[in-house]
């Protein structure tokens, strides 16, 4: 059982692609869904893998911690025999903020009351204390949508446009509680980010469920991506194939759980002898750079990261 937790932000400042393979359906190379939900998430194997990597790239130096607190690596044939748990457990990556495309303000970041009310359950199982807004619950029946007061995605009318749709803006004081947590607890926190800090307290929208389920099974990029011949200088045939990405913007959390060394306390390298000190070891990727899933060689999958503070 873990004894430390921390709730890991992931902000996308490229496109995103976390793979499901090939499909028979109209996108070749879809990206990983939640099955009870259809969300876009990042499976927990993804998230360590990628994590792991920034260490043995970034801390090289430090390989005893990284074997013990991510797990031996069974690449190499020497460890083999030395199997044994990592002290770091990680959950999926599960999507709380979509862009959608809006008439006014360019575009919205939209979430719903089940993805609110999932994120304020995992705070809670990660220790997080003072989270103090609640979740309002939009019309699911109607086409009702909730913001702040003065959102500058709604037009004099009370009107909403998202992509081609149109719905009832309302505003309720407790989506402005919402939208000012998430800027000052969620949003990564360097200087380059005070446009999008500012934004999300005006642009935060909370849509009816079934409606937000539609917009991120629908709403995703799908690039066309073609093979060219080398020798004749055109497409090559049967090479036309179609992938989809999370956008630009998109917010994702994953909750990073730290257990004591799995060996006896004289075996554990320094800095790395508990619970405590296996996450403060983690938590030196706050505020870092990272990257997610495929085509890192075509600019996909940057993300910055965001611990948050607090947690057991």
């Amino acid at each position: 059982m873990f004894k430390k937790a921390k709730v890991m932000f992931i902000y996308t400042e490229t496109s995103l692609h976390c793979g499901s393979g090939t499909s028979l359906g109209v996108i070749d190379l879809p990206i990983q869904r939640e099955k009870y939900t259809d969300y876009p998430v990042c499976q927990a194997s993804g998230v360590k893998g990628v994590v792991r990597e920034w260490f043995e790239v970034n801390k090289a130096n430090e390989g005893d911690k990284i074997k013990w607190t991510f797990g031996p690596d069974f690449s190499s044939k020497k460890e083999e025999s030395d199997a044994h748990a990592g002290a770091a457990t990680f959950t999926d990556a599960r999507l709380l903020l979509f862009p959608v495309r809006s008439l006014n303000g360019v575009f919205a970041y939209t979430t719903s009351r089940f993805a609110l009310s999932r994120l304020k359950r995992d705070l809670e199982m990660a220790g997080v204390k003072n989270v103090n807004w609640y979740v309002p619950n939009p019309d699911d029946a109607g086409d009702n949508i909730l913001g702040v007061q003065d959102s500058k995605i709604s037009d004099n009318d009370n009107k909403a446009v998202l992509e081609e749709y149109t719905f009832d803006f309302k505003s309720d004081e407790a989506v402005r509680n919402i939208a000012d947590w998430i800027a000052t607890n969620v949003i990564p926190k360097g200087a380059e980010y005070a446009f999008w800090k500012e934004k999300i307290k005006t642009d935060l929208l909370i849509l009816p469920d079934n409606a937000f389920r539609d917009f991120v099974k629908l709403s995703t990029e799908v690039q066309a991506r073609i093979q060219i011949d080398n020798k004749t200088k055109t497409v090559k045939q049967g090479a036309l194939f179609y992938e989809e990405a999370l956008p630009s913007d998109s917010l994702l959390y994953s909750v990073i759980m730290a257990h004591d060394p799995a060996c006896d306390s004289d075996k554990r390298p320094e800095g790395l002898k508990n619970d405590n000190e296996v996450m403060a070891f983690i938590s030196t990727i706050n505020a870092q750079r990272l990257q997610f899933g495929g085509d890192a060689t075509i600019g996909k999958g940057i993300v910055n990261i965001n611990l948050l503070n607090g947690g057991i």
